[in-house]
């Protein structure tokens, strides 16, 4: 969390969950609402954490987002889609965490 806020979010809640899906970071930054995705991995040896986003992973956070937008009323300007990789060394430190703004969008 302390990296999202070190980039000028301001986190609204973590783990939305309803049964069709989770949103693991709910935040707002510049009056938009920010809906990131955190992947982690120890190690590369399986790939990158931001790998395992793929279309299907994006349609599945879209479809979860419009949910918490409809249920939640805010007055957003806008909204987007971060994803956060982060890869971990087999002690457990961070190696690297990689943020990417706006990684996806509707349709895209």
């Amino acid at each position: 969390m302390q990296h999202l806020e070190d980039r000028g979010l301001r986190v609204i809640t973590r783990n939305w969950r309803r049964p069709e899906g989770e949103l693991d970071v709910i935040a707002e930054h510049d009056g938009a609402c920010v809906f990131v995705e955190v992947r982690s991995r120890t190690g590369s040896e399986r790939g990158h954490p931001l790998e395992t986003v793929n279309q299907r992973k994006q349609a599945q956070i879209i479809r979860t987002a419009r949910l918490y937008l409809d249920a939640t009323p805010g007055s957003w300007s806008a909204y987007r889609f971060d994803v956060v990789g982060v890869v971990f060394t087999s002690t457990g430190d961070v190696l690297e965490c990689v943020h990417i703004e706006d990684a996806f969008q509707v349709g895209g």
